[in-house]
Parts: structure tokens; C-alpha cells; sequence
């Protein structure tokens, strides 16, 4: 029996939705709506319009094979008819039919149901601040702002900008203004790191020393208070901190799920925004399906409900709904948390908790940190690879995985190995042992992943007991006071010049002398241990544990992440 589905909305889930059920039962309707003219972009490429990755605004609106996906397109190609410039004003539950304002005329009617999709997607946070309307104020929500924007900076028309949030479309906007248009670019970020909350305090600040090394500046801890401008047009940003000059202001302090419509007709909403789903995307109303980003769904590693306003979790929800309109039983699951960024020539990418969330979730938690080679290390073109390692210590099951490093696959594809089994709850054992595939120019033969479970399972049995880059920085700012006692176990060639740099401090004994030099190491402080990467100074610590040493601190990342850290030694 044929049966009417509507749509509402059409960017993301709204379209997948809408297409595989209609593959699904060709002879049914399915009408979409949107209140805006523009429908089915890829919103996540914008940031790479604006950088002239992607040359072409019209190309986020387009499919695989160059077709325009346009009202015409979703009739003719898809089956789908499409309402734009439509807006949905109110969901008649007890009627299944939905009212509709004619956004050219303002005139409304109903359009009745069988079954209903809410894809109404979220909208930019508001920072109800002075000065927001003017010229030159910018949220990145739609391809028509990619181009204002970019249109702005190659007329020469801004020689300085200010971004506002240092989450992921507030660093590919700065990436975007520096790397391709050399405008002085400042970040703005009411918390102290980049990312905050996805990642750890060491791998924000390698990933943000990079980015100011491709110019762009961070204030850190500022509150945003006014934007002030001239004749219309910004001209400055005022926080509770200082003023920055700005020719173009991008606000990008994330997005509010866009759920008063669900709220109004009485479905059930998270106290927060979002609407509330089941594991089949439905809402408590059997009829209507929700997803993307108006949605809340279940976390797999707290059990909690989260938000996460991804296109690649929007797709794959609108298949599972589209299945389910047509009398399938898909199921969404939930998510784990997993994302990457490209910053530059590097990224951040990480799948589940980060050592922040984790313990704010009631988590009792490490946390350690390995850097290696993300290939064989004979292999002519390698590079170095941060990737963090977050566990319960009690049941030693894996919460999360972190990392820092170039943009190619490597990284990225390290973290989806996690991703694709945190569900099911691994622990450090089942990493340490993970088959990968391996040959020289993709892997070690002992893969990053292998050695960072291994260094979690000697963190957890207090064989290898260290501090990251962060914590060294704090040793290292007290060694005036004589607190610590600073071992290079590197060849002496290596330390040379850390000696030369800072005789009274940085002492060298290479670890394969330790046990013919101990009487030169102190037992009445801490002894803090750094090789290259913290391998040697880990077989170091274990020589000195055995020789009766009782305070020894090994450096993980040794001075690849001191140095990517940015520590002054």
C-alpha cells in the first residue's frame, strides 16, 4: 500500500532519507520542504571553499557525477518532490498533517501525512553581542555565506580577521583566511585551548603552535563584549581582555539544535534543545522520525544522551530512517564520538572520551602519551605521530583514543580502527593485539596502536610511570629551585647541545651506560628521564627501579613532544 511521507528539511539527513525509502517503495510519495532556496549542500565543505580548496561554490550543491542537486534534480533523478522557500510552521499530530507558510507570499496551508521526518538541522549559537549585524559579521551555515565571505577577502577587502571559537569550523576558517589569503588572523576562545574537551591540553597546544607558525594568533580565556564597526562595516572586536582590529568577523561558537518545532507539537525534547530518539530514530510519536543535527541520540561509552552535529552521522541516519519508513527495522545505535580536523599540514583527530570527559563522566582514568613513527623507521618518508591513550584503570578498557598529526590518512586511519570497536568495549589487550595491516611505507612492524596499548599496560602495572610534554613544562619552569634532576638518555651527541644550553640542569648519561654511572644520579629527588620519543628513557627506569631508585619520571613523547609542545629548553 502506497503510502505519503514528508520531509522537513533538506540538507543532509532530509534528502538520504528521503531517497532510500523512495528506492525502497518507488510507488509512494515523498514530499520535502525547506524554508531556504538553497537544499542538499555539503555544509562541511564550506571552510574549503572560503580556502580555495574547493574553487567552486556550486560544487558543494552538486552530486559525484556533476549534477546539480536542485528541486528539478530530486524530481526527475530521485522521485522526490521538493517544496523550497517553504517553511514548516506547526506538526498537527492528531491530523498528520503539517501547516506550511508560502515564504514568498506568506500564505499557508496543510500538507497531510502517513509518516513525518523532522530534519530541521541546528542553527549557528547566537552571541546576542553589540554590533553582531554588522558588515562583515559572518556564521558559516550556508554556501551563500562561503561566498560573501570569500567574495569579501579577494576584493581586498579584509586585511585582518577575527574568528570567534576555536572548535572545528572556528580553526578550518583560520586555517582558511591565513594559509590561502596571508590575512593576519586571530582566534578568540573563551576557554584555554583549542578544541576544548575533545582533546588534552598537550595535543591542543601542538596542534595550536603549528597553526601560529602559519600566522594565525590565539587569545585564550577572552570573552568577546562588543564588535564595533564604522558606516556599517566592522572594523573591531572588543574583548574583556583587548581590542583586535577586524575586517571580517566569522562567529563560530557551535550550533543549537533546531527542535522548537518538534517541542511546539509535543514531542519529546532534551532539556537543552534536540529531539529525543529511539534506536530506530523514532520519536515518541510512532509516526515521526527525527535525525542529524535537530537530534539527540545515545553515547555508547557513557550511556548518556549527546549531541553531535555531523554530516557523516546524518547520512547514515537518514538511511537507517529511510529503511524504517518503508517497514524495515534499522537500527542507530548511537555514536562514540569521532572526528579529525585539518589544521595546516597537521591534524587532530580522536574517537571517544578524552581524558577531561571521561573523568567529568565518573570515569576513574588515565591517561598516556606515545609518539613513533607512523610507518617502518627505515623507510625513506616517514613522520612522527602523537597519539593519546585514555583507560579505566580498573576494568582497563579503552575510553578514547587521541592524536596529532599530519593531514594525510595515517592518523585518521588509526583513530577508525579504535572507533570501529569502542562499542564494544576493548580493552588495552585487545589494542596491544589489533592485526593491522602492515608493509614499510604504511605501518611499523609494532604498529603505533600496538605500542600505545602496551604503554598503557605498563602505565596501569606502574612500570612506566611519566608525565606528558605539559608536565615536563611545569618540572622544567622549577628546576631554578633544584626539585628535580634532569637525565638526557640520549647518545651524547644528542644532548650536547641541551648541556651546552644549560650546564647547571640538563645532565646526559646514554641509557645503555646507566648502570656503569649511578653514582652520578641523585637519590634524594626526583630523577626526570628524556630521551627522543621515551623509549630509551623507559628501559632507563627500569634499570634505575632495579638498582633501588625510588623517584623516577619518565617523559612520555621525550623531546619530539617537548619540542611540539613548545617548551624553551
Amino acid at each position: 500500500m502506497s503510502q505519503h511521507i514528508v520531509v522537513i528539511g533538506s540538507v543532509a539527513l532530509g534528502p538520504k532519507a528521503a531517497c532510500r525509502f523512495k528506492r525502497l517503495e518507488p510507488g509512494s510519495t515523498v514530499t520535502m520542504i525547506d524554508q531556504s532556496s538553497l537544499i542538499s549542500y555539503g555544509g562541511c565543505g564550506i571552510p574549503y571553499y572560503v580556502s580555495g580548496d574547493v574553487s567552486d561554490a556550486r560544487e558543494l550543491c552538486t552530486t559525484s557525477f556533476h549534477m546539480v542537486r536542485d528541486p528539478q534534480f530530486f524530481k526527475d533523478v530521485k522521485g522526490v518532490d521538493v517544496q523550497i522557500l517553504t517553511k514548516a510552521t506547526r506538526i498537527d499530530r492528531e491530523n498528520k498533517r503539517v501547516e506550511v507558510e508560502n515564504m514568498n507570499n506568506g500564505e499557508k496551508s496543510f500538507i497531510d501525512y502517513d509518516q513525518l521526518v523532522i530534519a530541521t538541522g541546528a542553527s549557528p549559537r547566537k552571541l546576542n553581542l553589540p554590533g553582531e549585524d554588522l558588515k562583515g559579521v559572518s556564521y558559516v551555515c550556508n554556501p551563500d555565506d562561503a561566498t560573501r565571505i570569500r567574495d569579501g577577502i579577494s576584493k581586498g577587502e579584509v586585511g585582518n580577521a577575527v574568528i570567534v571559537g576555536a572548535g572545528f569550523i572556528g580553526l578550518e576558517m583560520a586555517e582558511a583566511f591565513a594559509d590561502m589569503w596571508g590575512v593576519e588572523t586571530s582566534v578568540v576562545e573563551i576557554t584555554d585551548q583549542i578544541m576544548p574537551r575533545l582533546v588534552s591540553p598537550a595535543l591542543a597546544t601542538m596542534a595550536q603552535k603549528h597553526m601560529e607558525e602559519g600566522g594565525v594568533n590565539f587569545y585564550f580565556g577572552e570573552k568577546v563584549v562588543a564588535i564595533e564597526g564604522e558606516d556599517g562595516k566592522v572594523t573591531r572586536v572588543v574583548t574583556d581582555k583587548r581590542t583586535l582590529d577586524a575586517d571580517s568577523v566569522i562567529i563560530a561558537a557551535g550550533v543549537i539544535p533546531n527542535s522548537d518545532l518538534a517541542k511546539e507539537a509535543g514531542l519529546e525534547v532534551h532539556d537543552r534543545g534536540g529531539v529525543i530518539v529511539d534506536e530506530f530514530m523514532r520519536t515518541n510519536d510512532a509516526a515521526i522520525y527525527s535525525g542529524g543535527d535537530c537530534a539527540i541520540v545515545k553515547h555508547l561509552i557513557t550511556g548518556q544522551p549527546v549531541f553531535l552535529p555531523l554530516g557523516s552521522m546524518a547520512n547514515r541516519q537518514g538511511r537507517v530512517i529511510g529503511t524504517n519508513l518503508a517497514g524495515g527495522d534499522a537500527r542507530f545505535d548511537g555514536v562514540v564520538g569521532s572526528f579529525v580536523v585539518k589544521l595546516f599540514e597537521s591534524s587532530l583527530a580522536g574517537t571517544g572520551l578524552s581524558l577531561e570527559t571521561a573523568t567529568g563522566a565518573g570515569f576513574d582514568a588515565i591517561s598516556v602519551l606515545l609518539i613513533q613513527m607512523d610507518r617502518a623507521h627505515f623507510y625513506p618518508s616517514k613522520e612522527l605521530m602523537t597519539l593519546e591513550m585514555v583507560v579505566e584503570k580498573e576494568t582497563r578498557r579503552v575510553l578514547g583514543v587521541q592524536g596529532y598529526g599530519s593531514a594525510k590518512d595515517a592518523l585518521v586511519g588509526r583513530i577508525n580502527s579504535v572507533a570501529a570497536i569502542l562499542k564494544n568495549k576493548p580493552t588495552i589487550d585487545d589494542i596491544s593485539n589489533m592485526e593491522m595491516a602492515y608493509s614499510p611505507p604504511f605501518a611499523a612492524a609494532m604498529d603505533i596502536l600496538n605500542s600505545l596499548a602496551n604503554l598503557a599496560d605498563n602505565a596501569l602495572n606502574g612500570i612506566n610511570r611519566g608525565v606528558g610534554p605539559d608536565g615536563f613544562q611545569e618540572l622544567w619552569d622549577k628546576r631554578e629551585q633544584g626539585a628535580c634532576f634532569f637525565l638526557d638518555c640520549r647518545e651524547e651527541a644528542d644532548a650536547a647541545e641541551y648541556i651546552k644550553r644549560n650546564p647547571d640542569y640538563w645532565h646526559n648519561i646514554p641509557q645503555g651506560q646507566i648502570y656503569q654511572h649511578l653514582e652520578e644520579i641523585p637519590k634524594d629527588k626526583p630523577v626526570v628521564l628524556v630521551c627522543n620519543t621515551g623509549a630509551r628513557s623507559y628501559e632507563a627506569q627500569v634499570m634505575l627501579d632495579d638498582r633501588g631508585f625510588k623517584d623516577v619520571i619518565n617523559v612520555q613523547g621525550g623531546m619530539a613532544a617537548i619540542k611540539k609542545y613548545g617548551v624553551d629548553v
